[in-house]
């Protein structure tokens, strides 16, 4: 076995929970403007983006429904890409969604790969 694949649980690990814990973030600043105050964006964005983001990163990080969590998420990047990002120019590097669609392809890529290791899914499937 190579040293790399020796490591492949591990790194899928922390990817899902720093992606999830970073996600959060921003689900944090759209509600109570933590760390820093969000820009002014409309009720709906806040209200329904804000807690997508706090609770789905929270549940990604770790690791409790996990695929449906990362699912929702991949569709509400999606979502927020053509509605902020998309319809300005064809190309992400010019309308700056390039955030969005890296969120959007990862949420996807840990619904299809599920918890993985250092989970809450992945205790509940062991104790099952």
């Amino acid at each position: 076995m190579s040293f790399m694949k020796r490591f492949d649980g591990e790194t899928y690990a922390l990817l899902r929970i720093l992606s999830g814990l970073l996600f959060l973030c921003h689900g944090l600043q759209k509600l109570f403007g933590f760390p820093a105050a969000a820009r002014e964006a409309p009720a709906f964005i806040t209200y329904v983006a804000g807690p997508i983001e706090l609770v789905g990163g929270a549940l990604i990080a770790i690791g409790l429904l996990t695929r449906w969590s990362a699912f929702l998420c991949s569709g509400l990047m999606a979502a927020a890409y053509w509605m902020a990002h998309g319809l300005k120019s064809f190309w992400p590097l010019v309308n700056g969604g390039e955030l969005a669609i890296v969120y959007c392809f990862l949420f996807l890529f840990i619904a299809a790969h599920g918890a993985g290791k250092w989970s809450v899914d992945g205790m509940r499937d062991e104790a099952a």
